[in-house]
């Protein structure tokens, strides 16, 4: 099989197109207030001036080997220790010295480096053929701080099944109920091999049960190279069938010596008689004691066999004996349970409780192990337990692992828990364990930076100074995180163009992967579209029709919200763009969807509805204000008010208009002055209920007109204004006015914390971008923020209401 490798010189360029266009709108803001200081972290610009070419045949990226494993953690650092200097800032995250770049829109038709002709030579993470390499994992208890030196060629190789293993190690305990390869035996010459399949045909029906658990047991001795013939020869099947055909005779413990026969042998995970095993192990589950049935349960994992009908015997057991589990067989069961991927949620719970129990005795590496498989079968824990995890943690961060930090992350953005002593000190040691952590290991941390939504800057810089240089290890999925954190935190880093730029190359590579996984291109284009990228060649394959269709067969994630977001940001920040849209029906139905959702969410908030309720009241009445999605595709709604070129109110919203009056009636344009006899008045007024009844007898009534050049006179003491605002006019004969065009528009929008950066006023990527778009459109936006408005609502109506009358007209002047 032909492998294709790409290999960089350096020099011009030939013979290749340039690469598709890319709209890029990029705007770096600095705070007047803000200070900055120096980034350290060399960046090395992408010559332009570089070429490919292209051989059949094994080569080494530079200082890279490739390798097929499709996980990307460090190996040779699951139990290292670490010194991390003090390397520490002063004065907290201060924000580094950025370069401003501003840009209007522009086609970039070079952004990338690698000629697009070359986009059909595809490097999988899944490569066939090419070498292995494991590194060696020492005892824990041996290792001291920077004992390990970090190969740069190792980086990139991950064992999935041995290097989350590594917690087996740290106690002894851990042999009684868990299979290991490095266990000795005696080998097995050929010759005493032959003897032995030849033993089996010639006495065949005449042996006995113990003989053929021997038989197996010898032959897993057999040299490496031996056991892959052994599997087809026509005396091991029959030696298989005869073990069948006595199964009911075995022992447990020879059934576990058979088993662990299986496993030196590589029999394949869908054989036939493993389906003959697990039913006999069902039928042994309440017979066996708890170190038993972990070490069955840890078989089937090596075997890379879920087997679903033994396990979920075993957790029913569980369910009767968990108070008998000792802290070794708790923590290699929640391994377990995680490599399952699922488990009953009560067993989980009383899992739970027992970690409680034995919190103070669990060590580092089991912390880490605890929260992969809590993670892995998507089961949460509770505040407190996750709060001494991050204590335990935070106590010797410097002595915990790569692989258990990387746990431990996932479980924070998981069960979205705020630690911030133990973000604080992540931020201090990871910028310098990222370049010595695989592509894998180091998406997950900048996921969990974006999930918690926890900018350090110091984390991001050294992610996007180690990606380009070894952005061909990551998978479509890598790629696709990557992008989404930086685009939710809306950061760029110092070397960004070289940073999106390999990024972006990238995706051109892993076209294949992302047929196969569509969410994962389009995670891409929003995380792009956050930083103001759109590369219009792949937004029009995410907008063709094939590709929609392929999004919502094949993807187990419904999509059409993710689609529309992208097509409603095409359709507002790229003017230019004529490539593929998602079409009308997807689009409403999409929008019916999140409108449903922004509604319920905000109607149920009662900051909302006290702004709502208070503006509408300032304003004149409903027809002043509406409560609607001005960009259904940012998935959050806003309250608009219009007003024309006095600064005064229009009434806008014919929905508020009672549907039997919107043939009689028209709009009648008020103008108020906000006086503080008119404030006095508001805070005196009378129930809603009352001058409903009292507005509905007037409008039968002969109309009145309001004079709009001066402020509103009061007739009575009891007069609320909200009852003269409201008042409507019977329509004439004559064709109604032609609505006025509004001098402004405002989109007020009333915010939450989680919609900024943790412990800043910094809005993440998607409701940035939703303000770009908004002021693109016309709107002026006035914020609500909740560090304002929160406290506002102990305070008096007249307080808010000066609050609300200062942001709307001090915003609009």
């Amino acid at each position: 099989m032909a492998l294709v490798v790409f290999r960089r010189f350096p020099g011009s360029l030939c013979g290749t197109p340039h690469c598709p266009a890319l709209i890029k709108h990029h705007v770096d803001k600095k705070l007047p207030d803000q200070t900055y200081e120096d980034c350290a972290l060399p960046a090395r610009k992408i010559s332009p001036h570089t070429r490919m070419t292209t051989t059949l045949k094994l080569l080494k990226p530079v200082k890279y080997k490739v390798f097929c494993s499709p996980f990307a953690y460090s190996a040779t650092q699951s139990m290292a220790y670490w010194n991390m200097g003090g390397r520490t800032r002063q004065g907290g995250q201060d924000l580094p010295e950025q370069h401003s770049l501003h840009y209007t829109a522009r086609k970039v038709n070079n952004i990338v480096s690698i000629a697009s002709s070359q986009r059909g030579l595809t490097i999988s993470h899944a490569l066939l053929g090419l070498e292995f390499s494991k590194a060696s994992i020492s005892n824990a208890s041996t290792w001291q701080p920077g004992s390990l030196r970090v190969d740069e060629e190792d980086v990139e190789v991950f064992d999935s099944l041995e290097d989350t293993r590594v917690f087996l190690q740290l106690r002894p305990e851990y042999q009684l109920h868990s299979y290991t390869r490095s266990e000795t035996c005696q080998p097995l010459s050929v010759s005493e091999g032959e003897l032995i399949l030849h033993k089996v045909t010639v006495y065949q029906n005449s042996l006995q049960p113990e003989v053929i658990v021997d038989y197996f047991c010898k032959l897993s001795t057999l040299p490496a190279e031996q056991q892959p013939g052994l599997l087809p020869r026509a005396s091991f099947a029959l030696l298989c069938q005869l073990s069948m055909k006595n199964i009911q005779l075995f022992h447990t413990e020879d059934l576990i010596s058979i088993l662990k026969a299986f496993v030196v042998l590589g029999i394949p995970r869908s054989h036939s008689i493993l389906d003959v095993y697990e039913t006999r192990f069902c039928h042994q589950v309440w017979k066996m004691s708890l170190d038993q049935l972990l070490l069955v349960a840890d078989l089937w994992r090596y075997l890379g066999r879920k087997a679903p009908r033994f396990l979920n015997i075993f957790f029913s057991y569980l369910n009767l004996h968990w108070k008998d589990l000792s802290l070794s067989q708790l923590i290699h069961l929640i391994y377990i349970v995680g490599e399952n991927r699922e488990a009953p949620q009560d067993l989980m719970q009383k899992l739970e409780s027992l970690i409680v129990k034995y919190i103070d005795l669990i060590n580092l590496e089991e912390v880490g192990t605890i929260c992969l498989g809590f993670f892995k079968s998507s089961s949460s824990l509770s505040e407190f337990v996750m709060r001494k995890i991050g204590d335990l943690a935070c106590a010797d961060m410097k002595h915990l692992s790569s692989h258990a930090l990387v746990h431990i992350l996932k479980m924070f953005r998981f069960t979205h828990m705020d630690h911030v002593k133990f973000m604080k000190q992540f931020g201090e040691i990871a910028p310098q364990r990222i370049p010595s952590l695989g592509v894998q290991g180091v998406m997950h941390l900048t996921l969990a930076c974006s999930a918690l939504r926890f900018l350090d800057e110091r984390v991001m810089n050294a992610v996007a100074a180690s990606l380009p240089s070894r952005v061909a290890h990551c998978r479509s999925k890598d790629v696709a995180k990557i992008l989404w954190s930086f685009g939710t935190l809306n950061y760029k880093p110092p070397n960004t163009e070289e940073f999106y730029s390999s990024l972006i190359n990238e995706i051109h590579r892993k076209m294949p992967e992302f047929n196969q996984y569509p969410e994962h291109l389009l995670t891409c284009l929003l995380g792009l579209a956050f930083s103001e990228y759109f590369p219009t060649e792949f937004i029009n394959i995410a907008l063709s029709p094939g590709f929609v269709r392929l999004a919502q067969e094949r993807s187990k994630f419904e999509l059409s919200k993710e689609l529309y977001t992208l097509d409603g940001t095409v359709g507002i920040e790229c003017p230019d763009y004529r490539g593929n849209r998602l079409c009308s029906h997807l689009q409403k139905e999409a929008s019916a969807k999140l409108w449903n959702s922004a509604r319920k969410d905000m109607t149920s908030k009662p900051e909302f509805l006290e702004a709502f309720s208070l503006l509408e009241t300032m304003l004149g009445g409903p027809q002043y204000i509406m409560h609607h999605m001005i960009l259904p595709h940012t998935r959050s709604s806003d309250m608009e008010v219009q007003l024309d070129a006095n600064m005064k109110p229009l009434p806008f919203n014919r929905d508020a208009i009672p549907t039997e009056d919107v043939a009689k009636i028209r709009l009648k344009h008020v103008g108020v002055s906000l006086t503080d006899d008119l404030m006095n008045q508001l805070l005196k007024g009378k129930p809603r209920s009352y001058f409903k009844g009292e507005i509905e007898s007037k409008a039968s009534q002969k109309p009145m007109v309001l004079d709009n050049k001066g402020p509103l006179t009061m007739e009575g003491d009891h007069c609320n204004v909200a009852d003269r605002l409201s008042t409507m006019e019977v329509a004439d004969p004559c064709p109604p006015v032609q609505k006025e065009t509004p001098l402004v528009k405002l989109a007020i929008q009333l915010t939450n914390r989680n919609q900024y950066c943790y412990g800043s006023r910094d809005l993440l990527g998607l409701h940035n971008m939703k303000r770009r778009q908004l002021l693109r459109l016309g709107y002026r936006v006035v914020e609500l923020s909740y560090w304002e408005w929160l406290p506002l609502l102990k305070r008096t109506r007249l307080e808010k209401l000066a609050y609300l009358h200062e942001k709307v007209f001090t915003t609009a002047l």
